[in-house]
Order: C-alpha cells, then sequence, then structure tokens
C-alpha cells in the first residue's frame, strides 16, 4: 500500500488506578517520577511496547504486520530471513557494497516487519540490515498532577519446599499509583513514512492500539490502566501546516473537583481555540 502523504500529530490520555504504569529497574521497580516536579512519568519505550503486543494479537503473524522487537527474539536471525529471500550472502557487520541490494534488503524488512515501518529499528548488527528512522514518535507521557506513590505488603502463603514449612511466610511489597492521568503527545511524519512504506492502513492500525492496548495487557502489579482520550491533528501538507506545539496547547485539561483525584472523572479534557487553516482534528474515544 501507499505511504500516507499527510503529516499527523496526536495527543493521547490514559489513566492508571491502584496500579504501576511503568517502573523504574533503578529504583526497585517504583514508579517512574520527575524528582524536581513529582509528577509521574512513562517512557515511549513503554507505550511502544503495548503497541507492538497489540499489533501482534490483532494481526497474529499476519503477512507484512510481524513484529521485529519481541520477548526473546534472536534479531540476526530475522535479517537471515531478509538475505534468503532475496539471495543474498550477509559479509559480518557490513551491507552489500551494491547500494541496491542494501537497499532492497532494508525494504524487505520494512515491509515484513510492522513496528519497523511505524518506529524504525537499528539492523546493523552481525548480519547487517541498516537502518530505519521510524515516521511515529512518541514523547513521555506525564501525569497532570504530582503522584504519590504508595508502597503495600504483600505475603505469600505457599512455600517452595518442604523443609520451610514451619517459617514465617515470605513478605514482599509492590508499588502503586493509587490514581494519575497521563498525557502523552507524539508525531508522524509524512516524509519518513515515505521511506519505511508506513500506509494509512498502518496509520489506522496505530489509532486502534492506542484505544485497546490496555485491554489486553491486564496484570496484577499494573492495575486498572485505560485509555481515555486521543486526539489527532490531520495536517493537509506532508510537512505540516502549523508547528507541533501549537496544536498541543488547544488541548487542555483542567481539575473539576476539590482533593485528591481518584477518577478520570475529577477532570475535564477539552479543545480550546480554533484549529490553523489546512489541520483537522478528530477526537477520539
Amino acid at each position: 500500500m501507499a505511504a500516507i502523504t499527510h503529516r499527523y500529530d496526536f495527543v493521547f490520555f490514559f489513566d492508571v488506578e491502584n496500579g504501576n504504569p511503568n517502573g523504574d529497574p533503578d529504583a526497585g521497580n517504583m514508579p517512574r517520577i520527575d524528582p524536581e516536579t513529582g509528577r509521574g512519568l512513562v517512557t515511549d519505550v513503554c507505550i511502544k511496547r503495548k503497541v507492538r503486543n497489540y499489533i501482534e494479537l490483532a494481526k497474529d503473524g499476519e503477512k507484512g504486520f510481524r513484529i521485529y522487537v519481541q520477548e526473546k527474539a534472536v534479531l540476526n536471525q530475522r535479517h537471515a530471513e531478509a538475505y534468503a529471500a532475496l539471495n543474498l550472502k550477509p559479509t559480518p557487520k557490513k551491507l552489500p557494497k551494491e547500494e541496491d541490494k542494501a537497499r532492497a534488503l532494508t525494504s524487505w524488512m520494512c515491509e515484513q516487519f510492522y513496528d519497523i515501518r511505524a518506529f524504525g529499528a537499528v539492523m546493523s548488527t552481525e548480519i547487517n540490515c541498516g537502518q530505519v528512522r521510524g515516521p511515529v514518535q512518541c514523547a513521555f507521557a506525564r501525569s497532570e498532577e504530582p503522584i504519590v506513590p504508595a508502597e503495600v505488603s504483600i505475603t505469600r502463603m505457599a512455600v517452595t519446599n518442604e523443609k520451610d514449612l514451619d517459617k514465617e511466610r515470605t513478605m514482599g511489597r509492590k508499588f502503586i499509583v493509587p490514581y494519575g492521568l497521563y498525557r502523552m503527545e507524539g508525531f508522524v511524519s509524512a516524509p519518513l513514512a515515505e521511506k519505511t512504506g508506513f500506509s494509512e492502513e498502518d496509520m489506522r492500525l496505530f489509532w486502534e492500539a492506542l484505544r485497546n492496548m490496555f485491554e489486553n495487557d491486564r496484570s496484577a502489579s499494573r492495575g486498572k490502566m485505560s485509555s481515555r482520550k486521543l486526539f489527532v491533528f490531520r495536517h493537509e501538507k506532508r510537512t505540516g501546516n502549523a508547528s507541533a506545539q501549537r496544536l498541543f496547547d488547544m488541548v487542555q485539561c483542567r481539575r473539576v473537583s476539590e482533593g485528591p483525584a481518584r477518577s478520570f472523572a475529577d477532570y475535564a479534557v477539552e479543545l480550546t481555540g480554533h484549529c490553523p487553516e489546512g489541520v483537522s482534528i478528530e477526537e477520539q474515544l
């Protein structure tokens, strides 16, 4: 399919209730937090992982929609597939000297793997398939207000070995955010989409993933996470009709209750002002 010909910018809101949206392994898996403001953070990598998981589930290995970055995936094996498909022999750590062959390898990877078309990939490993800069880029998500992580003690009733039957129960702990509403901003570049082949179908699938990615990603540690609002700005020009920040400033979130926020109903998320000429907006969710 043909690549998209319009630039997109988007603002995505999601929330967490009694869960840990993105633990920091360097801080005992405590929810990520901006130490200067106290606001919670969720990395772009975390969001992309959930998008990948949804695409993998929704498309179930369908041709052209495989996922490149998977748990326990051996990337060199995937690169070897490209060489085999094009009847080429890899040279360790090097692309073919012929530019058309090198480009064909990278194009084959883009055609086969959705996340390469969307997010790009560095494939210059032992079996080299080049590098791709992806058209879809996400910023860190940040909570609308400071969060106060809570540490919850837990116990394990079972034991591992018979000799431990008379010992006291094993104690553990987990961190939760009682409630947090997070805002993420993102960008989709038409010129970069032309290089990877990121199509309108791919674009629709990405919006679908943002809307539904939490529904099949439940776990006790993440609590209740939900997609709440998605605002999509579509530009007429491939390079854009207005700055992304001008559009992002149109999306405002304000408190409509007093005391600690504990639900999405404690906030009002709304559009202000008018879209610049050449830009249209669609509100999803």
